[in-house]
């Protein structure tokens, strides 16, 4: 079983995550084989929050050269978390915006 510092990695920190934080939605880089119910409980219980939404993207990897040599980056899970209207902001981002 994994712990849900397992599932969640990190915060995505872009323009587009920071614009979605006004209708409090949060971007986290996830476990490629977590599921969206293992999303909303590891957020829940990390941040003492609620969750109304979980949505997933996978991001494939991007192919890059090093001279003749053709390689790709890894490949990884992205999730959008929508909190509910009610719900408290995730202090964690808060000095951010």
């Amino acid at each position: 079983m994994k712990s849900n510092y397992d599932i969640i990695m990190k915060p995505i920190v872009s323009e587009k995550s920071m614009a979605a934080m006004q209708d409090k939605t949060y971007v986290f880089a996830v476990a490629k084989d977590a599921n969206k119910i293992e999303i909303k409980n590891a957020v829940e219980e990390i941040f003492k929050v609620s969750v109304e939404k979980v949505t997933t993207v996978n991001v494939s990897g991007k192919e890059k050269r090093m001279g003749v040599h053709v390689g790709k980056t890894a490949a990884w899970k992205k999730a959008y978390v929508k909190l509910t209207a009610d719900s408290k902001t995730i202090e964690f981002f808060d000095g951010m915006m």
